[in-house]
């Protein structure tokens, strides 16, 4: 340790007025505060912005904030907007139990400012808190300045890591938490050998379809607003977001601009990580040779975990609040962490979002092969197409081809399976000993619409039957009476999708996790009001209609709320992104899905508390909850209940009751 203090003071004096900074340089902690609305450099947020450091002398203070790259802030600078900043610190009852804070001196008189905003001169021997300035600038999907005078230095896992902070969050991107593993073996955790690291970038992604990828891809990536002095307490620390991507298992990463956690970490009030898992044949495909078991993406994810609970407290995180959340194949994940037992008591919160099972594609989701089962399916082909089917070791022959051609094969694994370590039953116990997790989950109103093809026919049951669909009772799924026939077909297949892989499923294990106890009450939802991403699915009925009101699309108007369609509101990146608000709901639904999900991470309730919302002036979110009520968790006792997420939103009972009987995946499917 005093080695790595020694090179950070070297660099230090060699950077000059830019040194980077760290904790240890600062002998304090630091926290990003800022008046975040979702809106980027056209927001509020542009005209507000602080660095808060610990109690100092006048004259280390100022030197500290120019250590930071900064300077004492003044209430005659742009950034002038601190009130809101000042009431979170009043709200936090801000650890120090100082009262007034540092800043900068003006015609002689050393100055401060207490918590209701009011400026006044002090004892120049006075020992107080100091707030700096906050000029970082915005980064985007597409640029992100990495400069020197941005970066700051902590140590962590036996590394000197230099990240960077932008507007809103400090940034520590790349982080390496697993060597390349041999392939076809579970990766080890990574620790570092005393060496300076860069976690300026992101680390690459790992090998899937299109000859994207490496096979060293064992990266993290954290996102935080306060980072902890060598003189913090664990009372400080922050909730963490573990993020895990989706992508079928096959594709992916955590570097997707989609998932950026830079705001949600800011208006969070959280810390966020996102992680890198091996994908494809490469994370899943198990042998019949008693040793190549499967799952190696599932132990990345778990390893990725194990990590951050050894070290997230580095970055503010407490590593005894950390909530799981991930979509779609990434929902998966959370529902499989919570049934292995090399995983379960690592995480206090789990949100999946549009977990798969039920019929069709998505049984295998949450329905998990034996090994016997996956060479059946696609093992056995693996090796025929490999032309390792006789070989005398066949992890030896596959280790031998490149892993792209593995990933671009006729057939790829991308099942969890029952391996008797990682997995030890075919699916999530939903009966026995209450879980240690707290559940927050649900999906999209549409989420089927994309994991079906678009109708070239108006034949019913030839349609339905080239999806793998079975033909539903026409009382149960009657075909909408539109002038658009085939349009018609494809919504009447829409919902017999989302319903018989994704609604009935989720709503199946709500009810039966709850009637045996098996989960503490689960807030359950649906979103109603999506913003397709780029690219996949680039399906039309997915946008809302465009009008001249409404050059964007009007997301009043009736549309299908598809799969992935939730994202950039989960992570409040609609301006990150460079996406145009819609409408005038846009923006505030964007701030309450933020809002509600990080009070989920911060109490294992969505429902914000009040004075938190009053403090942080997030007046749209406060409006919401007192127009529509409380989310309420769904109990056994109470009913199954659902928050339908728009704008505004309500509360109302699960739907589909009929149809998901009608598909054999009513209330009662795990009860059976």
């Amino acid at each position: 340790m005093f080695a790595m203090l020694l090179r950070w003071s070297i660099t230090a004096l060699v950077a000059g007025v830019f040194a980077i900074p760290s904790p240890q340089t600062l002998n304090s902690s630091i926290t990003l505060l800022i008046d975040n609305d979702l809106q980027g450099a056209a927001g509020s947020a542009s005209n507000s912005g602080v660095l808060l450091l610990e109690a100092f002398s006048l004259n280390d203070a100022s030197e500290a904030c120019e250590t930071a790259g900064e300077k004492l802030w003044s209430p005659e600078l742009d950034t002038s907007n601190v009130q809101n900043m000042l009431n979170y610190l009043n709200y936090s009852s801000f650890k120090t139990g100082f009262s007034q804070f540092w800043i900068a001196s003006k015609n002689g008189s050393t100055l401060a400012i207490d918590k209701d905003g009011r400026v006044f001169q002090t004892r120049l021997d006075a020992r107080l808190p100091v707030v700096c300035t906050q000029s970082a600038p915005f980064s985007n999907a597409t640029l992100q300045d990495t400069s020197e005078r941005w970066r700051i230095t902590l140590e962590s896992n036996n590394e000197i890591l230099t990240g960077f902070r932008d507007r809103f969050s400090f940034r520590f991107l790349g982080i390496r938490y697993a060597p390349q593993p041999e392939r076809f073996t579970y990766s080890e955790p990574y620790v570092g050998s005393g060496n300076e690291a860069s976690a300026l970038d992101y680390g690459s992604q790992c090998v899937q379809a299109g000859n994207v990828g490496d096979e060293d891809c064992l990266f993290l990536n954290i996102w935080t607003a306060y980072i902890p002095g060598p003189n913090s307490t664990a009372e400080t620390l922050k909730p963490v977001m573990f993020w895990i991507h989706g992508g079928a298992f096959t594709g992916g990463t955590g570097n997707d601009p989609t998932f950026d956690g830079g705001n949600l970490a800011s208006r969070g009030d959280v810390v966020v990580v996102s992680i890198n898992y091996r994908l494809s044949t490469l994370g899943f495909l198990a042998l019949e040779d008693n040793v190549t078991n499967g799952n190696f993406g599932l132990a990345d994810q778990i390893n990725a975990l194990d990590w951050v609970r050894n070290h997230i407290k580095d970055f503010g995180g407490d590593p005894d609040r950390i909530t799981i959340f991930g979509q779609s194949a990434g929902a998966g994940s959370v529902r499989a962490l919570i049934a292995s037992p090399k995983s379960i008591g690592k995480f206090a919160g789990a949100i999946p979002l549009s977990n798969l099972g039920g019929i069709n594609y998505g049984t295998t989701y949450s329905k998990y092969y034996t090994i016997d089962e996956e060479m059946e399916v696609v093992g056995n082909a693996i090796l025929q197409e490999t032309g390792c089917t006789n070989a005398i070791s066949q992890v030896d022959c596959l280790r031998a081809i490149s892993p792209y051609e593995l990933a671009n094969l006729n057939t790829i694994a991308r099942y969890p399976v029952v391996d008797g370590t990682y997995l030890t039953s075919n699916e999530l116990k939903l009966d026995g000993p209450t879980l240690p997790v707290h559940i927050m989950m649900g999906t999209t109103r549409d989420d089927g619409a994309p994991f079906i093809s678009y109708p070239t026919t108006t034949n019913q049951s030839a349609y339905l039957a080239s999806q793998g669909l079975p033909v539903p009772p026409t009382a149960l799924f009657p075909i909408p009476n539109i002038t658009n026939q085939t349009l018609a077909l494809f919504e009447m297949a829409t919902r017999l999708a989302t319903d018989g892989i994704f609604r009935c499923i989720d709503q199946a294990t709500v009810f039966a996790g709850l009637r045996n106890k098996r989960f503490p009450p689960i807030y359950y939802y649906e979103f109603n009001r999506t913003y397709q991403t780029r690219g996949w699915p680039n399906l039309d009925v997915c946008e809302p209609p465009k009008t001249a009101t409404h050059p964007h699309g009007d997301p009043g108007a009736e549309y299908l709320k598809c799969h992935s369609g939730e994202l950039y509101f989960v992570f409040g990146n609609l301006a990150r992104q460079s996406l145009p608000l819609r409408d005038a709901s846009d923006l505030p639904f964007a701030q309450f899905v933020v809002d509600t999900f990080s009070a989920f991470a911060r109490t294992f309730d969505p429902n914000p508390d009040p004075e938190f919302l009053a403090a942080r002036g997030y007046k749209t979110t406060l409006a919401e909850i007192e127009r529509v009520g409380r989310w309420e968790a769904s109990t056994f006792e109470g009913g199954m209940t659902m928050r339908t997420l728009q704008w505004p939103g309500f509360q109302g009972a699960f739907v589909e009751g009929r149809q998901c009987e009608g598909l054999g995946l009513g209330l009662g499917y795990y009860l059976q």
